[in-house]
């Protein structure tokens, strides 16, 4: 009975082990940035605290900023835990600073359907076309990359010459290719095929230790972005930032031009400061931000002078070259669109120009509130001004005084006013002045 009691426990046992198998999910389906950065760290940090037998990423993107994909990096080679990088689903890729982050994982693994590669660091216009680099400065730079790839690919046991080419010859691979290739480790349709595949598999890692996964039956844990994390990323998405730097502007003008609105103000300051976070994180080329401040100039002087819309196509012009150039990177992504940049250049300037203009129109209107408003206005006087008299103006019979005797039925037109009465002249007697000094 003893026996069958602690067979049973044993049993149980190790049913509970198995059921406490765990493995972290990470999911990157962006542009690499310093908030993916961020996510993976806090990732792998969540991780190790669980005591989680492996963590699996989840990897689509085209690429990203080289400092976050080096911090990633880092933080993967020195992970406690077993991390398994998986380009999924399929029609996904790993491209660029994604092919580093592949090579690095302790296991890759990529889904039927799916590419990695094209990890060139080359320098393109948001158009796609090259920016042309003297020899020296691509051959640095390219020997950079491909030794960073090498010394990462290496420690995995990977394919260290074929993964150059990715550098050097900016070349792909499909799931197959890269298998045959000897750059992933498995082509798998899902986490669980992953899991069951190495199951009591032995690795090597990184720093050289043994280790034997643990992972057939393991219960995945999605480890998901913060709603502050999820709300950076998207203001870091390049045609996101350059909304909200046109809007700020706008609103800030629109709040200069019409005080006391308030709600334009505040929501251009908030726009504007968010903006700057993006500007402050992403590569920004700094002749794509004189373009935008030129084609600020440019609406001004139109709404200021005819020049029959030669300023305000010129500022769309800048506006639109300047969004698609204020970002420099190797991926496309993470340029601004032509449409976003043509879709808001067009509204901005029109916007612009017309409360402008209106602005500088009211500078030369007459007050229409206010005893101010008085002045200059002709008048009838209906009592004879003798020192003071009465005249009717705007429908109101007012109190006038005057240096001249004026008699009724005559026109006059006000000069001041003091009080509640008007100071007037006589309309006749200033033209005969005035044709006097000119004779």
């Amino acid at each position: 009975m003893k026996r069958l009691l602690g067979v049973v426990a044993a049993v149980w046992l190790a049913a509970g082990a198995a059921a406490a198998k765990n493995v972290v999910l990470l999911r990157v389906n962006e542009i690499i940035h310093p908030v993916t950065a961020e996510y993976i760290a806090a990732g792998i940090d969540h991780a190790i605290r669980v005591n989680a037998d492996g963590i699996l990423i989840e990897l689509d993107t085209p690429g990203g900023l080289g400092s976050s994909m080096r911090q990633i990096i880092d933080k993967i080679i020195n992970s406690r835990v077993p991390v398994i990088v998986y380009v999924w689903p399929a029609g996904s890729r790993a491209a660029s600073a994604g092919f580093y982050i592949l090579e690095s994982a302790d296991i890759a693994v990529m889904a039927p359907g799916t590419n990695t590669g094209a990890a060139s660091p080359i320098a393109l216009t948001p158009w796609g076309a090259p920016i042309p680099l003297d020899e020296t400065t691509r051959k640095k730079i390219t020997s950079d990359a491909a030794a960073y790839l090498r010394s990462i690919a290496g420690k995995r046991g990977r394919n260290t010459e074929a993964g150059e080419k990715a550098v050097t010859e900016a070349k792909s691979w499909t799931e197959k290719e890269a298998l045959d290739a000897k750059l992933i480790d498995a082509i798998a349709q899902s986490p669980e095929q992953i899991f069951q595949q190495f199951d009591e598999k032995t690795i090597t890692r990184f720093d050289g230790r043994s280790e034997t996964l643990s992972l057939k039956g393991a219960s995945i844990e999605p480890f998901e972005m913060t709603a502050r994390q999820r709300f950076l990323s998207r203001v870091l998405e390049p045609n996101i930032a350059f909304l909200l730097l046109i809007a700020g502007i706008l609103g800030l003008y629109v709040e200069f031009s019409h005080p006391g609105w308030i709600l334009p103000g505040v929501a251009g300051a908030i726009s504007l400061l968010l903006a700057l976070f993006a500007l402050n994180l992403l590569p920004v080329n700094y002749a794509g931000v004189l373009l935008i401040l030129l084609a600020l100039v440019l609406f001004v002087l139109e709404a200021k002078f005819v020049s029959h819309g030669v300023l305000a196509v010129g500022g769309v012009l800048a506006m639109v070259f300047g969004a698609v150039m204020l970002f420099e990177s190797p991926v496309p992504e993470m340029g601004v669109r032509w449409g976003t940049a043509i879709s808001v250049a067009i509204p901005f300037a029109a916007i612009t120009v017309f409360l402008l203009r209106l602005v500088l129109k009211s500078r030369a209107w007459k007050m229409a509130a206010g005893a101010e408003e008085m002045v200059g206005e002709i008048g009838e006087v209906r009592q004879a001004i003798e020192g003071e008299g009465l005249v009717f103006i705007h429908g109101e019979n007012w109190r006038a005084i005057s240096e001249q005797k004026i008699p009724a039925g005559m026109k006059v037109r006000v000069v001041s006013v003091e009080g509640l009465k008007v100071r007037v002249e006589a309309v006749s007697t200033q033209a005969s002045t005035s044709s006097q000094r000119s004779s």
